[in-house]
Parts: C-alpha cells; sequence; structure tokens
C-alpha cells in the first residue's frame, strides 16, 4: 500500500474531527474521498501530509510516517489544498518559474502544457485573475510536479465545464503514468469519472469503502405487488435488500448481477415494475440523505 493510515485518530478538546480512520491506497488507484463539510476528509488529508499531529493512531505514505517524518512524506506528495493561496504580486508564469525552481521534481515545461490545456493566461498577475484562474494556476503546478502520490481537495471547484473536463482527463493521465491519486470532492460524477474506489465519511468516522466496479453492477428495483410480498429469499439474502416505500411500493436494491434477482421477479404477482442503476449518488444518500423506509 502507497497509504496506510491505522486507527487514525484527530481530537480538538470535546470534538473529534477524526475517529479511528484505517485504510489502505494501493499504489497506481485513483481513490475517491467523500463526505460533506466537516466530515472530516481536509483532516485527513492534513494528518497524511503531517501538517497536524495525530491524537492516536498512525498514518504513512510510501513507508514514511506522517508524523515523525514529514519532510520525507511530502517530497513524494503533490498538494492542492481546497484553498490554495499563491503569490499575489507575482505572474502566473512567475509563479509556475517559483514552484519548478522550488521543487526539482516540478518540471516547468509540464506546468506550462497544463496551464495552457486549462486556457489559462500566464501573463496575468495573479492579484487580477479571478478565483477559476488561480484555481487553474495551482492545478498546473501540482500536476506538473512528478511525485508518486497526487492529493487534490476540491480540484474543480470555480472551474467552467470544459476546465473540469480537462482536470478529469489530467486525472485519467496521472493514473495512466503509474501515479496514485487521492481525489475529495463533493461532485459525485466526477468521482463516479475517474476513481476506482471510494470512501465515505460521516462525522469523522469512515462509514463505507467501495469500488466503483462493484457499485456499477448494483440496481435499484422499485415494484409493487398484486398481493402481499412474501420477502427476499435465502438465497439472494446477501445480496438484496428490501424496503417498504411510502407509496406503497417495495424497493429492493440489489449489490450484485440482476440474473437471478430478475428469474426470482417473474414467479411474483408483479404490478408495475422499474430498474435502475443504483450509482455513487444513492450509495452517498444512504449515509447522508437516508430516506424514511422500513423493512419489507
Amino acid at each position: 500500500m502507497l497509504v496506510r493510515t491505522n486507527a487514525l485518530t484527530k481530537r480538538y478538546g470535546g470534538f473529534t474531527a477524526l475517529d479511528g480512520c484505517t485504510l489502505g491506497v494501493p499504489a497506481g488507484e485513483t481513490f475517491g474521498l467523500l463526505g460533506p463539510n466537516g466530515a472530516g476528509k481536509t483532516t485527513l488529508l492534513r494528518l497524511l501530509l503531517g501538517y497536524l499531529n495525530p491524537t492516536s493512531g498512525s498514518a504513512t505514505v510510501a513507508g514514511c510516517d506522517s508524523a515523525t517524518d514529514p519532510l520525507s512524506v511530502r517530497r513524494r506528495t503533490a498538494y492542492l489544498p481546497g484553498e490554495a493561496r499563491l503569490f499575489r504580486r507575482m505572474t502566473g508564469h512567475g509563479v509556475l518559474d517559483f514552484f519548478a525552481a522550488l521543487r526539482p521534481d516540478c518540471r516547468r515545461d509540464s506546468a506550462a502544457r497544463v496551464a495552457d490545456r486549462l486556457g489559462l493566461d500566464c501573463s496575468r498577475q495573479v492579484a487580477r485573475m479571478s478565483t477559476g484562474m488561480r484555481q487553474k494556476l495551482a492545478l498546473a503546478a501540482v500536476l506538473a510536479t512528478e511525485t508518486p502520490l497526487v492529493i487534490l481537495d476540491e480540484p474543480t471547484a470555480n472551474l467552467d465545464p470544459t476546465a473540469r473536463a480537462e482536470v478529469l482527463d489530467l486525472v485519467r493521465e496521472a493514473k495512466a503514468s503509474g501515479r496514485t491519486v487521492m481525489f475529495s470532492s463533493h461532485v459525485l460524477s466526477e468521482v463516479e469519472a475517474v476513481c476506482d474506489r471510494v470512501v465515505i465519511l460521516r462525522a469523522g468516522r469512515l462509514v463505507h469503502d467501495e469500488r466503483l466496479d462493484h457499485i456499477r453492477r448494483g440496481h435499484r428495483i422499485a415494484a409493487r405487488f398484486t398481493g402481499a410480498f412474501a420477502g427476499v429469499p435465502p438465497a439472494l439474502a446477501d445480496r438484496v435488500r428490501a424496503t417498504a416505500a411510502a407509496d406503497g411500493r417495495v424497493v429492493l436494491e440489489a449489490s450484485d448481477s440482476l440474473a437471478g434477482l430478475l428469474g426470482w421477479l417473474a414467479t411474483l404477482p408483479v404490478e408495475e415494475i422499474q430498474v435502475e442503476p443504483v450509482g455513487l449518488a444513492a450509495v452517498y444518500d444512504r449515509f447522508h440523505r437516508p430516506t424514511v423506509a422500513t423493512e419489507a
């Protein structure tokens, strides 16, 4: 694993920002980090980079301990914070020159190419740039830094749709080159488009960890029956969850192939049925926007 955390915890007095987080990110994976504001995402990233000291637990990046050897961690990491601050009196060219001189692994020619792909005029002074332009400049500096790990915290914030699509392409290219990308975002469609796996944080705790290819196999089936619904048969109980919706329908959430499930449904007195892919949004809503339903 390139990134590991073990029971990683951060408390501020009586408030727990991150609670017992254990996870692993293998090399070459694009890893999505989800959760609302205050869920603990930024705290986790700052602990990984050694900007914060944990209350308990541990974190390592490429075998380097984040608390005791943070400089080694940062040498192996390119990090885009959620609110990147740049030198306002410099031009865009000056900012890229600065980071290329500061870090030998920041390739100035690569930074110029990224800036050009994002449609950024680097001759403009940072103070005269819009928020979106400053975001593009920060992305150019980060994505041109050739490190094993890239951490992107809300990388598409304040960007137009064309630039957002370009950033996703750049993330795919980073993965294709063998780099590991941690991608924290509120835009679920972007996470679903580029990530191999996602974890969901809620109130500082890791509540879900799942691969996107598994999520894509899931389906939600809303059915209305002419008679009573007898429940899910034991043979399907491990991959189908049934709830009774407020409108009288039964909602079945299937976590795997539909083959066996549809064969069973064909034997039931179905009056109306609707089948749709679950998708990442439905998984996220399960933890952050629970619906009112009862077990069927």
